[in-house]
């Protein structure tokens, strides 16, 4: 169909891709962007979850140093000044003296098994704290890579509101101009105004979800106005390296932080084990004393009254030999065992929750890669049905709701499709925390697909 030549020809209207980059470069921010490991780096120092685990690593490792005292030797000095009273009657004695005393002790374990067992779990409980730690700095690498992607995210939605609102803006004025030279019914005008009443209505939203999502990643870095860099594009993904799933479970039930938290547990639960068995076994200590009396006026069999010192040393060995105790020790025993078999269980429960995770995290990142592929390919058609639509209106083959819908779906796919890349590289990290392997070295590869 040909335009007649006594009506003026429809405009034609620049393509969505256009649109958007205007409204990018409008939307450019002054403040310089920062990397995702500038902000993690921040997190780091600033995340009150991630500095609470640290501080409690400290404190882990302060307790375990404590378990040595139970080997090394004690020492203790103690001194003390008494006045004694002595009255006689037969011989007449009355008289008042002084007696200063000072004494060195020590004492040195030879064969404490209990002692030994507690120094042998401080060990393993300094390995948990290790373990403990890593989950924390595991989680805020993720949660720091969350939020960041969440602004990006939110930012990339606003900016195709944004466009879609200058499109549709576009989309109406041209209705209108139709609708006034008689072209075109008031029905094209109304549909105009109707999606852009509602483009109107989501630009809103975006704008408040992007100021809620950038609020919620300066609190976590400490940062006001933190502005993270773009995602370049096109960008090509890095795959799962290795690909198959199984060489990643193997690696996780060893590595993962979890199940060495659990395997800790369990060599301290046979630990304790063995310290309630030493309440049977006899114990054995080496004891030294020094001690010095002085009596400057005497004492009471001192006649006539002179001064004196008197010097003792003492050195020995105690031996300890427990009888019986009430079936205490008996039933301790008991205990301590069931609760060995229940660190077993928990060690079994903490490999199988690992492996499934690590599973679904890994089909997960398979899945969105897929996903990206799919809106890549969607986006090419999404853009070519909305230039057929825009030609077809132009020419009269096609009505504007026709363009206003290509206009949506062309919207909705570069949506999906940034958020689906997102996804991808955030589901690579969360597939290395469930794996156990996520290190602050992987955000490194992110950096490298980020706008300079």
């Amino acid at each position: 169909m040909t335009t007649p030549k006594n009506l003026p020809a429809r405009p034609v209207m620049l393509p969505l891709s256009i649109a958007i980059a205007v409204v990018l470069a409008a939307a450019a921010p002054i403040a310089r962007a920062q990397s995702l490991v500038d902000l993690y780096e921040s997190a780091r120092a600033y995340d009150a979850a991630y500095q609470s685990a640290k501080l409690q690593y400290d404190a882990n490792l302060a307790k375990a140093d404590q378990a040595k005292a139970g080997l090394l030797p004690t020492a203790s000095v103690s001194a003390g000044v008494t006045r004694t009273g002595f009255e006689n009657t037969a011989p007449q004695i009355d008289r008042s003296f002084n007696t200063q005393n000072a004494a060195l002790n020590l004492t040195q374990p030879l064969y404490r098994p209990a002692n030994w067992a507690t120094y042998e779990q401080a060990a393993k409980q300094v390995e948990q704290s290790q373990a403990q730690l890593e989950t924390a700095n595991q989680d805020l690498i993720v949660r720091t890579s969350q939020a960041y992607f969440d602004v990006l995210a939110a930012q990339d939605t606003l900016t195709f509101v944004r466009a879609q609102k200058a499109a549709v803006a576009e989309q109406l004025a041209s209705a209108k101009r139709n609708f006034e030279v008689g072209t075109s019914t008031i029905t094209d005008t109304r549909e105009a105004q109707a999606r852009y009443d509602l483009v109107i209505a989501q630009e809103i939203a975006a704008e408040n979800d992007l100021r809620v999502k950038k609020l919620a990643l300066d609190t976590l870095v400490g940062k006001p106005e933190a502005q993270p860099k773009p995602l370049l594009v096109p960008v090509t993904l890095p795959l799962i390296e290795p690909a198959d799933v199984t060489t990643w479970v193997q690696q996780s039930e060893v590595v993962h932080p979890n199940v060495r938290l659990a395997q800790s547990g369990l060599e301290i639960a046979e630990l304790e084990v063995k310290k309630a068995e030493a309440g049977h076994k006899p114990t054995l200590d080496l004891q030294a004393n020094y001690n010095v009396t002085r009596n400057p006026s005497g004492t009471a069999t001192t006649i006539p009254p002179f001064a004196f010192r008197t010097n003792t040393t003492t050195v020995g060995v105690v031996l300890n030999v427990p009888i019986f105790a009430g079936f205490a020790t008996q039933n301790r025993v008991r205990e301590t065992l069931s609760l060995r078999d229940k660190a077993q269980s928990d060690l079994e429960g903490a490999r199988r929750n690992v492996a499934q995770a690590t599973r679904t995290a890994f089909f997960g990142v398979q899945s969105g890669q897929g996903q990206v592929k799919a809106l890549e390919a969607a986006e090419l058609s999404s853009q070519s049905a909305l230039d057929a639509n825009k030609l077809g209106y132009q020419v009269g083959v096609r009505i504007n709701i026709d363009v206003l819908n290509s206009q949506s779906q062309l919207f909705q796919t570069k949506r999906d499709l940034a958020k689906a890349r997102y996804d991808v590289l955030l589901g690579d990290l969360k597939l290395r925390q469930a794996n156990g392997t996520l290190t602050p070295e992987d955000l490194q590869k992110i950096n490298a697909l980020l706008a300079k």
